[in-house]
């Protein structure tokens, strides 16, 4: 699967937004059960913070998909 490219528009985003907000799930909700399950890895590591701060540069990791945060242009 290719990766997604997520542009950040302000200085950060939680981690269950963002797999909200790329279209991994369908609430943030979702998104914290699935961090909870210990699958989401951020830059290689495990992340079980569910609003985790989530900055440009970094790359989030998901059964296989992989979302790269850049920064808005």
């Amino acid at each position: 699967m290719n990766p997604i490219d997520f542009e950040l528009d302000r200085d950060h985003v939680e981690l269950n937004q963002l797999l909200k907000l790329a279209g991994l799930c369908g609430s943030g909700g979702q998104g914290k059960a699935i961090v909870a399950s210990g699958e989401v890895t951020v830059d290689g590591q495990v992340e079980l913070r569910k609003t985790c701060k989530i900055h440009a540069g970094q790359t989030v990791r998901w059964q296989g998909m992989e979302i790269r945060v850049i920064a808005a242009r």
